[in-house]
């Protein structure tokens, strides 16, 4: 009897705990990435790296697990993820790798929380997202984005003094950057953000390419080997140096591997398991604690200094990301309910009961489950 609780119990604590490992995973990547970089590896051939694991850990998956459901490739499909292993590996992990040198692993975290607001504005601007400002849900979501915005912008803008954590070296109270530092401070900034657009264009084209081509092990695949690909291209281009792309038993190795088959093939896994039966929203709530996890992990095994501006910012940001969220999640249980209008009844089918021992008359009412959602961004597949 105890045993059949602890299993309900634990059935329960099953998508906390899933997701919780995952944020621990990602906090994970961000660090590890940060100290292969300080060591000098070029961000492209960590990103040919990255997405060539990622494609080989995903593969043998893709193979067995969707060899009965994978839809033929078109042109149109082809072109889209040709578009996608642009967006994702080259201009995302380019921009935010090269934001993360100029600013900390801590900071580019907090940074990424906006991703779901600049997802929802960019949705709208290509109509996949539709604004009701007379509802509720969608005078959130524009709240939310525009806060999102303003948290952002005031991490970009004001530093601020350094604040001492307990296991931290004690520093001045005041800010004692330089100019120059301050200058690369906004570029870094920047160009995070200019990979937050490219990752929001990324889900937006995703949600629909999905719809084409339904197999999302073998989509995630396609899309990490194509930017393991048009990386390669970018990298022997802009690093000639045969050294550039040799590897050791050090972080130059870990790096790669780490983010491939923990940042892409196991979190892609994670994800679609728990949106299975909570939904997106679920898995973007907990964002916040990786910010948490790598503000933490960054002070003490990089020695990143946290600034009150990026506690101020990233404070605001995680505010605006749940006004965005709960806007979503009002998206979600209203996109999952049971029409009930007088026009949508013939949504139901009613079958006969051929069974001897029921009552004449009785009726078995299969309901259609409504899998075609209305217009709705999905956050799901390359990560970063």
């Amino acid at each position: 009897m105890a045993c059949g609780q602890f299993g309900v119990v634990l059935k329960k604590l099953k998508p906390y705990l899933l997701v919780v490992s995952l944020q621990f995973g990602t906090a994970g990547m961000y660090i590890i990435s940060m100290v292969t970089l300080n060591h000098g590896m070029n961000r492209f051939v960590l990103i040919v790296y990255r997405n060539a694991a990622a494609a080989l850990f995903l593969a043998p998956f893709a193979l067995v697990l969707e060899r009965t459901t994978r839809p033929k490739m078109t042109i149109s499909t082809f072109l889209h993820i040709m578009v996608l292993g642009f967006l994702e590996p080259i201009v995302d992990q380019g921009f935010t790798y090269l934001g993360m040198k100029y600013t900390s692993a801590s900071f580019t975290s907090a940074i990424m929380n906006a991703v779901p607001s600049v997802t929802f504005v960019i949705a709208v601007i290509f109509r996949v997202e539709s604004v009701k400002m007379k509802e509720v849900r969608s005078q959130a979501k524009v709240i939310g984005t525009l806060v999102t915005f303003a948290g952002a912008m005031l991490m970009t803008v004001y530093k601020g003094p350094v604040v001492d954590l307990l296991w931290s070296h004690k520093t001045s109270s005041h800010s004692s950057t330089t100019t120059s530092s301050d200058q690369h401070w906004v570029t870094g900034t920047v160009f995070i953000l200019v990979g937050c657009v490219a990752w929001s264009c990324f889900y937006v084209l995703q949600s629909i390419t999905v719809k084409k081509y339904p197999a999302n092990i073998s989509l995630s695949c396609l899309i990490c080997l194509v930017g393991a690909l048009q990386g390669a291209v970018v990298a022997v281009t802009v690093e000639r140096r045969a050294s550039a792309w040799a590897v050791g038993w050090d972080s130059r190795l870990l790096a790669p591997l780490y983010s491939g088959i923990i940042g892409s093939g196991i979190a892609y896994y994670v994800q679609g398991l728990v949106m299975k039966t909570r939904g997106p929203v679920f898995v973007t709530a907990f964002n916040p604690l990786c910010m948490i996890i790598v503000s933490i992990l960054g002070s003490i095994i990089l020695a990143e200094k946290l600034h009150l501006g990026s506690i101020i910012g990233g404070v605001i940001i995680v505010f605006g990301l749940y006004s965005v969220v709960w806007g979503k999640s009002k998206d979600y249980c209203k996109s999952s309910a049971v029409p009930s209008s007088p026009d949508m009844k013939d949504e139901a089918h009613e079958l006969p009961i051929s069974n001897r021992s029921a009552t004449n008359g009785t009726k078995l009412v299969i309901d259609k489950n409504g899998s075609d959602q209305p217009s709705q961004m999905q956050y799901m597949t390359v990560q970063k």
